[in-house]
C-alpha cells in the first residue's frame, strides 16, 4: 500500500465500518490497479490481505496482533501465515541471536 492511499483508507475506516461497495466491485478495481502497474501475476484482494499478513509477521507484529486484525476467530487460521522460508528463518534467527 502506498503512503499516498493509506491515510485516506485509514480515515474511511475510522468513520465507517464497510468499505461501502461490493466484492466484485474491489476485485475489479484490484485487477485494474495490478493491470496499470503490468504486474504479471494474478492479483486479487486474497493476495493482497496474504501479503500484508506475511509482511506484518516479518516486520515483527505477534500472531495475537494479527489474528485481531485479520479477525480470525483461531490463531491456528492466523497460523497459516507462519510459512516461512529457510532463508527467512536463518535471517531472523542471526538477527535476534
Amino acid at each position: 500500500m502506498t503512503d499516498w492511499i493509506r491515510p485516506l483508507i485509514e480515515a474511511h475506516f475510522g468513520l465507517y465500518e464497510t468499505l461501502g461497495v461490493g466484492v466484485r466491485t474491489v476485485q475489479r478495481l484490484v485487477k485494474r490497479i495490478a493491470n496499470r502497474a503490468k504486474i504479471p501475476r494474478n492479483v486479487t484482494p486474497h493476495v493482497g490481505r496474504h501479503t500484508h499478513a506475511v509482511t506484518a509477521l516479518q516486520r515483527g507484529i505477534s500472531l495475537a496482533s494479527l489474528q485481531r486484525v485479520l479477525g480470525h476467530d483461531h490463531i491456528e487460521t492466523t497460523a497459516i501465515y507462519l510459512n516461512i522460508s529457510g532463508e527467512e528463518a536463518a535471517r531472523e534467527y542471526r538477527e535476534k541471536w
